[in-house]
């Protein structure tokens, strides 16, 4: 475009700053942004007069008053610009005659479209702006407003960066939906948003947009991306309806910010984060959750840092987790009239009005109902009359928070779509067979053909006829097309991925016929089984799994008698066992062993298999009398049916010994471990994975025992050989490393389990992903070995996270939990706070008393801390009671000789000093040191504890002679063993007091 300009005010060119006043559409935000920042940076003052047009303001009016502002007035012209109202050409044509054309030195433009525009518009002597680069756009917005074009001066390190050149895309960019070029008015909702981003703290900028089904969050925040995206170096768009799939999408981003990882999941996951939180190498990122309905599963994944995130949800609770929430409503009346009018241009106001009324302004409904019905002959009042005569009640429900229109007006759109595009209603039936949200057709596409039903593999076999489909689709706005790859990536309509609304999902899932159902859950099933990768231990394959498993509901995989369907819940449930999906994998458990007792019979081989995972998640989370229960049915009738030398039989005894570990029955545990590994020599060879198992097993049941030698001796062992026959950071190769750095530690040989700890909790972290609970425990096991080795300052930040991000992941009764709680309870009593160490330790008894029976030694251990805590703060005689009722109950639980025994014996010979009992102190400290040196050795730490006490206890009985010679043997023992500057040896000379603190092991 050309037009005549004249030069404002008597000035030359450059010989004054100006005020330029932008006038653009809410939709070209990005344009005026970034034209504003390069003016300023001249100096010039720059006003941003965002264009609005109400229908019910005349043109005239609105351009008049344009026309007060200060200086020129830049406009911005786009297709966008001249439709706000909505207004036609005949009434632009009009009104810049009248307003622009008499006076146009005031105005100048420059144009980011290539569409058709007002024959008018030529009075604007707008200047391209497309398909060239920031430099020359800048040159010629300069050149059009008569301004100078002299170089910027060099911005100083550290200066604000401006907004991006719009027509040039972030760096990092992805799984953002395509712009809906048909998106109507929310500017109040967007301006807010943006302030509330803006101005937020480094790491508080979170932002949720919440509101009903279908009144477009999604739109919005996509919208919102297009608008403010210039301002980032970084958008990515993750899909946050499951945990699983929210962290997979995270991992993804590892690549696209540059960072060296190798291909392991979790420590791409781990990288991002961090990358995120730190800002580097890039500090303006902005990440949008979508469909995040269920804040507790993935509040603790939220990035903190110096960039954004936008969150859309239907839960308002949000707002409890660091995130500010702007409601969503439906369509103002005056917003449905734009938006039908532009999606339906043959409606005129007034039959936008009625059609809005009728389907209560919803947009999602607005959308669908106007797209199809401005192709048909249908009028307004007709099928308004349609909507209210409604369907039959029995045929389709749906949620009573839709609208009353919704599932009439969906009946209407899918005949519409049987007449036009059969197919159509083919492929959407199909995806409501996935979970709603985004549908992985690529899946169907994927999976073997053969024996296909007619209809469905004509769909899948034809490119063109799939592509029709969808487009069909999308053409009524009933999908969204999606794909994961970069934008300006134009992928076909065999994308990676379709975005269903469950709104829409669910009216069509409910209105399909029988057969159609059959056939095409089938279909579903059999495509989600060809996708399983088949190796759940394989943590390079957990985002496959995690793509897969919120489909198994929807897809009814448990009424599935397809030996592929079942082996992939069993390689699911594996996962999530592995992965730390605790409580998901016990709820699908439950229902596969509801559904499969039906389906199969109560005996039925696949019944003791699907046992044995569905109580490996129990075991997991503390329900060890369940679990019990449940694996000694299965040992007594396995042995019945099959004999002892059968395999199922020798996993359902591993369990069993595992729940006897939980409920403290060590020597029962310890005699069926050691017979099962007899049994797994036997069967399998030393080299056997299962084999290796139940070595592993062999060693906890030791180390529960207190016989920390014979389990380091094990442990060794299983180390080396599932090295050779695993891989060195296979998950399985790794835990027994956790595991004999815990037997070092335990033997006191602290440097050596510091080392090895060292690499093992880095390679966790790598391969394992940061928050899973192998990851976690090897973590603990480090600052373990941290404190025992004296570097406090190191040991106690690292309990404080792990505990904290453990209670995040699994919850604050996981036993895993209660074991950090426990440890960080004793830390702090000695170097931190104690009242919250008080506090901590309170909860931790009340915790392991519901979840535990009484007589348990972890009880009597927890109390035995706890005694320390009222020690600690003045309350000498609870504490003595408490001390000596805790020895009383580890000895009946564990035996007078194991160390957790000996541990409180030295506790409660310090207390008996306190209220006035040395005899009795001293009498307990000799014990202890003659049982400790027989069970542990003379050196061991424990050992070397009692000794140190049991020469105070002598002090306070005035046997100086006896209590020095032990002292200083003592002493030269810790310097000899821990080292002469060991805080312990330190701590000792200094003749303070040793205390013992319980430490609950893993069972």
């Amino acid at each position: 475009m050309s037009g005549a300009r004249t030069p404002v005010g008597p000035t030359e060119r450059g010989a004054a700053k100006q005020t330029v006043t932008i006038s653009f559409a809410g939709f070209n935000r990005a344009w005026a942004a970034w034209i504003g920042d390069r003016l300023e940076r001249r100096g010039h003052r720059v006003v941003y007069q965002r264009w609005d047009s109400p229908a019910e303001v005349a043109l005239v009016d609105l351009l008049r008053d344009l026309m007060l502002a200060q200086g020129r007035i830049l406009v911005i012209v786009s297709e966008w610009y001249f439709q706000l109202g909505p207004r036609t050409h005949e009434e632009w044509n009009a009104a810049l005659r009248e307003v622009v054309a008499p006076d146009p030195a005031r105005f100048a433009a420059v144009s980011v479209t290539n569409s058709t525009l007002p024959a008018a518009a030529a009075v604007l002597g707008a200047v391209e702006l497309n398909n060239m680069g920031a430099d020359e756009a800048e040159r010629r917005v300069l050149d059009r407003l008569d301004l100078p074009a002299d170089p910027l001066p060099v911005p100083a390190d550290g200066a604000r960066q401006g907004p991006r050149f719009p027509a040039a895309m972030p760096e990092v960019w992805g799984g953002v939906p395509r712009r809906n070029t048909r998106f109507t008015g929310r500017e109040p909702l967007l301006n807010d948003a943006y302030h509330l981003l803006q101005g937020a703290e480094p790491g508080a900028g979170v932002v949720t947009l919440h509101g009903m089904s279908g009144v477009g969050k999604t739109q919005l925040a996509a919208e919102y991306v297009y608008r403010f995206g210039s301002e980032y170096d970084v958008v990515w768009w993750v899909n946050a309806e499951k945990r699983v799939t929210y962290r997979r999408r995270l991992a993804e981003l590892a690549p696209q910010l540059g960072l060296s990882t190798g291909a392991e999941y979790g420590e791409r996951l781990r990288a991002v984060r961090d990358s995120l939180r730190r800002g580097d190498p890039y500090a303006r990122w902005l990440l949008i959750l979508d469909g995040a309905d269920e804040p507790d599963q993935i509040w603790d994944l939220v990035p903190n840092g110096p960039g954004h995130v936008l969150i859309t949800s239907r839960n308002p609770e949000w707002s409890e987790h660091n995130s500010r929430l702007l409601e969503v409503p439906v369509y103002g009346r005056d917003e449905s009239v734009a938006f039908i009018r532009r999606r339906a241009p043959r409606l005129s106001e007034a039959e936008a009005d009625q059609l809005a009324e009728a389907l209560e302004d919803l947009p999602l409904l607005l959308d669908q109902t106007a797209g199809w019905l401005n192709d048909s002959a249908l009028s307004v009042e007709e099928y308004i009359g349609l909507l209210e005569g409604g369907i039959d009640q029995d045929v389709v429900k749906i949620s009573t928070d839709f609208p009353v229109a919704f599932q009439t007006a969906w009946s209407i759109l899918l005949n519409k779509l049987r007449d036009t595009v059969p197919e159509s209603v083919d492929l959407l039936r199909l995806c409501t067979f996935f979970a709603p949200g985004f549908i992985p057709v690529r899946l169907l596409k994927e999976m073997p053909h053969d024996e296909l039903p007619e209809q469905i593999a004509g769909l899948l076999n034809d490119p063109l006829l799939w592509n029709k489909a969808i487009n069909q689709l999308r053409q009524y706005s009933v999908v969204r097309l999606e794909s994961h790859e970069s934008a300006g990536d134009e992928t076909s309509s065999s994308g990676e991925s379709l975005y269903l609304h469950r709104m829409v999902h669910q009216i069509v899932h409910k209105d399909m016929p029988d057969e159609d159902r059959a056939e095409f859950i089938e279909v579903v099933r059999r495509a989600l089984a060809a996708a399983d990768p088949r190796r759940p231990t394989d943590t390079r394959l957990w985002p496959g799994y995690a793509e897969i498993v919120p489909h198994l509901k929807y897809a009814d995989v448990l009424q599935s008698k397809d030996p592929a369907v079942q082996t992939l819940v069993f390689n699911c449930l594996r996962y999530m066992y592995i992965s730390g999906e605790y409580r998901a994998g016990i709820k699908l458990g439950e229902r596969a062993l509801k559904a499969w007792r039906r389906l199969l019979g109560e005996n039925h081989p696949r019944i003791w298999e699907l046992t044995h995972h569905y109580a490996n998640l129990l075991r997991a989370v503390g329900d060890y009398q369940r679990t019990e229960a449940i694996e000694r049915a299965a040992v007594d009738h396995l042995r019945e049916q099959r004999g002892e030398q059968d395999l199922d039989h020798s996993r359902a005894v591993s369990g069993l010994a595992a729940d006897l570990r939980g409920l403290a029955r060590y020597d029962e545990a310890l005699a069926l471990s050691q017979r099962l590994l007899v049994t797994y020599r036997d069967l399998l060879g030393e080299q056997d994975s299962r084999t290796l198992g139940a070595q592993n097993n062999l060693a906890v049941s030791l180390r529960l025992l207190g016989r920390y030698q014979e389990a380091l001796d094990a442990d060794r062992r299983t180390l080396e050989a599932r090295r050779l026959l695993l891989r060195a950071r296979h998950p399985w190769t790794l835990n027994s490393e956790n595991s004999y750095a815990t037997d070092l530690r335990l033997l006191g040989r602290y440097a050596e389990a510091a080392s090895i700890q060292t690499k093992n909790m880095r390679e966790n972290r790598i391969v394992m992903g940061a928050d899973r609970p192998q990851t976690l425990d090897a973590e603990h096991n480090l600052a373990l070995c941290h404190y025992r080795s004296g570097d406090r300052a190191t040991a106690g930040p690292m309990l404080s996270r792990v505990l904290e991000r453990c209670e995040r992941v699994l919850g604050e009764t996981d036993p895993q939990t209660l074991r950090f709680a426990t440890t960080t309870s004793c830390f702090a009593r000695e170097h931190g706070d104690i009242d919250q160490a008080r506090e901590l330790g309170e909860s931790v008894v009340a915790r392991y008393e519901v979840m535990l029976a009484e007589g348990h030694p972890y009880i009597a251990g927890v109390r035995a801390n706890h005694a320390l805590v009222l020690r600690s703060v003045g309350e000498r005689d609870h504490a003595h009671v408490l001390i000596e009722q805790s020895l009383a109950d580890m000895t009946a639980a564990v035996g007078e000789a194991h160390p957790w025994t000996l541990g409180c014996a030295i506790n409660a010979a310090a207390l008996r000093n306190l209220v006035g009992d040395p005899e009795g102190a001293a009498a307990l400290s000799q014990i202890a040191v003659t049982q400790a040196g027989e069970t542990l050795g003379r050196t061991h730490p424990l050992t070397l504890s009692a000794r140190i006490a049991l020469a105070a206890d002598l002090r306070a009985l005035r046997e100086r002679r006896q209590a020095e010679k032990i002292e200083q043997e003592a002493l030269a023992d810790l310097a000899a063993t821990l080292g002469d500057q060991h805080v312990h040896t330190i701590s000792a000379r200094s003749r303070n007091r040793p205390y013992w603190d319980f430490e609950p092991q893993s069972t």
